[in-house]
């Protein structure tokens, strides 16, 4: 046989052995090529004003180079591992190992380039849908063209071909290195055989799955008043992050093991052929991956927790820009709030019109502050304050020696919480009126522009609020006190009587705010967010997923004979198939869960910061990546049902 039949008897095996391997690489050119051509693409330029978007977009490309680097690199390690035996014969045959290396350097030449052209190409096909998905993400309104950019081209050839060059010298080295016998074991060696558990390893079990709790638990607890320092949140944060991600190794390298054996005490060795097929196996081989379920389980969850968090920023847009406007729009003059008006019923647009009274007052919340956080810049005894009349309040009754809060930004209730009740003193310039503080609402009154950051708004009898409106302290009042809030009736109709607000140039003074102006804004930037880390993450799950999949691929190639024995012994492929169906299960979920439970807490601990709803958008973030995730444990039962097949 020469060479070239051989290089291309061997083309034809890996092909057919390892076509996940050649998807996600021309998966992974795809991509980088998209992404980089989105840098230099003109419609991007029309856009920049608005978004940030190739300077994101840069960022993004640079950190996609790291995780299809290291993808591949290890991929490739998995790769000439598994044909060790095959490198062996060809030196028992009398080749050399420089001929064995050009062999194998042709092979990866082929297989590499071929696919990177095939990326390259797909990527220049999904370049405009991608450009077009950002943009409807962001809300930019500029047309997308399929367009091909030489300077993208000439990036993506040369970072892969620096790609290629690394993946060539890690083979060169591996075949310097290896004598004919190690190549003959290197597989074997690669997993671990032991099948007794230490004491040691119980012990390791158990301290792992405390670190983890112990994080989850102080996670819950971030916010809840228990650290009273800058300092002491940050190292609360470093304490997190630490036991959560030594725990998770520790959980792999012997909690598995450790759980999975006392099921097994408790049948007294007792078990079924699915048992052994499915729990056997993976007490003993997650022991030896531990590392590398550690890194595959800490970056899903970090890809699922800034996905959520991204969305539900994106998701709580329009409620967040509600609460900031108190309806569809807020004017603070009354001869812009005629003319506007005026253009809404000139295009027959009904709406509804609130106007209240907005005074600023200083607050004494000493007695009601439940606060510890040192290092806020806030003396509760003299906050200002913005205060209201409850004649303009709708379905409210404050009696003349009480008052109501109400809405108050989620965010400082955390860092800066209230009591439940308690005594308020509400103070002008000279007169103070000492008030019975009786709870806080959520409904937001005014617009953000009086609440001086989100603080709440006092509700007040309307004897207190014309005797603090003849003492008002002219040093803490805004520019206006009149809010006029214009609510459309037909929401259909918000999109036309914007285009009137901006075309009275409203929208360039910022003592006014529009609910779908303010939506729009945070959707553009938290859009990209969402786009970047989607992609990224998309990437890390078809990376991951295919390096979890090759695991399972030299797995079942190493207990075929182990297949052929039971087959001899009656078992159907049937009781095999369910057997390894629940291993299956065990391999992929038990990192899709653990992952989940990271970002679960992680989540749970500050979305607040990013928005107004959760469940919604968190939920359906993880129902998609688990979907995806199912798939690559699809694909290998797939492949274990070909091996069992052939395994008689």
């Amino acid at each position: 046989m020469s060479v070239n039949q051989l290089i291309f008897r061997n083309l034809k095996k890996n092909l057919k052995n390892y076509y996940l391997y050649v998807f996600a690489l021309i998966f992974s050119v795809a991509l980088y090529f998209a992404f980089v051509t989105l840098q230099y693409d003109p419609a991007m330029n029309e856009a920049k004003d608005s978004i940030k978007g190739a300077a994101a977009l840069r960022s993004a490309s640079i950190l996609l180079v790291a995780i299809v680097s290291i993808f591949l690199l290890y991929a490739n390690n998995i790769f000439i591992k598994r044909r060790s035996k095959e490198i062996g014969l060809f030196q028992l045959i009398g080749m050399t190992k420089a001929r064995i290396f050009t062999i194998l350097s042709m092979e990866n030449f082929i297989l590499y380039f071929s696919s990177m052209a095939v990326g390259i190409f797909i990527g220049f096909s999904v370049s405009r849908l991608i450009i077009m998905i950002l943009f409807k993400m962001t809300k930019v309104d500029a047309i997308a063209r399929l367009h091909f950019s030489s300077q993208a081209f000439y990036q993506t050839l040369i970072v892969f071909i620096i790609l290629y060059l690394l993946i060539m010298m890690m083979n060169y080295l591996f075949i310097k290195r290896q004598s004919i016998l190690s190549l003959f074991r290197v597989v074997s060696s690669t997993e671990e055989k032991v099948k007794k558990i230490s004491v040691w390893e119980i012990l390791i079990g158990i301290i792992g799955l405390i670190a983890i709790i112990s994080g989850y638990y102080v996670s819950s607890k971030l916010f809840s008043g228990d650290y009273t320092t800058m300092t002491e949140l940050f190292l609360a944060m470093m304490y997190i992050l630490g036991s959560v991600i030594i725990g998770t190794y520790l959980f792999y390298k012997g909690s598995v093991s450790f759980i999975f054996n006392m099921v097994r005490k408790k049948k007294d060795g007792y078990l079924t052929i699915n048992q052994v097929l499915s729990m056997s196996s993976i007490m003993f081989r997650m022991r030896s991956n531990a590392l590398l379920l550690t890194v595959i389980t800490t970056v899903s969850a970090l890809a699922i927790g800034l996905l959520s968090l991204s969305y539900i920023s994106y998701y709580s847009a329009e409620k967040m820009a509600e609460n900031q406007t108190a309806g569809d729009f807020a004017i603070t003059n009354k001869d812009d709030a005629a003319k506007f008006k005026k253009a809404l019923k000139a295009e027959r647009i009904d709406f509804t019109e609130k106007r209240i009274e907005v005074l600023q007052v200083s607050a004494n919340l000493k007695d009601i502050w439940d606060t510890n956080l040192e290092g806020i810049m806030v003396d509760p005894q003299a906050m200002p304050l913005p205060m209201v009349s409850e004649r303009d309040i709708n379905n409210i009754d404050v009696p003349a020696d009480e008052t109501v809060f109400t809405g108050y930004n989620d965010l400082l209730q955390k860092f800066m919480s209230l009591k439940d009740t308690g005594k308020v003193e509400l103070k002008g310039q000279n007169e103070t009126i000492p008030l019975r503080y009786l709870g806080l609402r959520k409904e937001f009154v005014v617009s953000g522009y009086f609440t001086n950051g989100g603080k709440p708004i006092a509700i007040v009898d309307e004897s207190v609020f014309e005797r603090l409106k003849k003492d008002v302290n002219p040093e803490i009042q805004k520019k206006t006190s009149l809010f006029i809030g214009i609510t459309l009736k037909n929401e259909g109709q918000l999109e036309k009587a914007h285009q009137i607000y901006k075309n009275l140039a409203f929208d360039q003074n910022d003592l006014y705010s529009s609910r779908l102006e303010i939506s729009n804004k945070q959707k553009k930037t938290m859009g990209l967010i969402m786009f970047i880390v989607g992609f990224l993450g998309l990437t890390f799950l078809i990376t991951s997923g295919c390096i979890l999949y090759f695991k399972q691929m030299g797995e079942s190639e190493e207990e075929k004979p182990n297949y052929t024995i039971l087959r001899k012994l009656g078992f159907t492929e049937g009781d095999l198939l369910r057997g390894i169906q629940a291993k299956q299960l065990f391999n992929f979920g038990i990192p899709l869960v653990v992952g989940l439970l990271h970002s679960y807490f992680a989540v749970q601990s500050g979305w607040f910061i990013f928005g107004t709803e959760v469940w919604t958008p968190m939920i359906l973030v993880m129902v998609f990546y688990t979907a995806l995730y199912s798939i690559f444990g699809f694909l290998s039962v797939v492949y274990y049902k070909k091996v069992i097949k052939a395994a008689l």
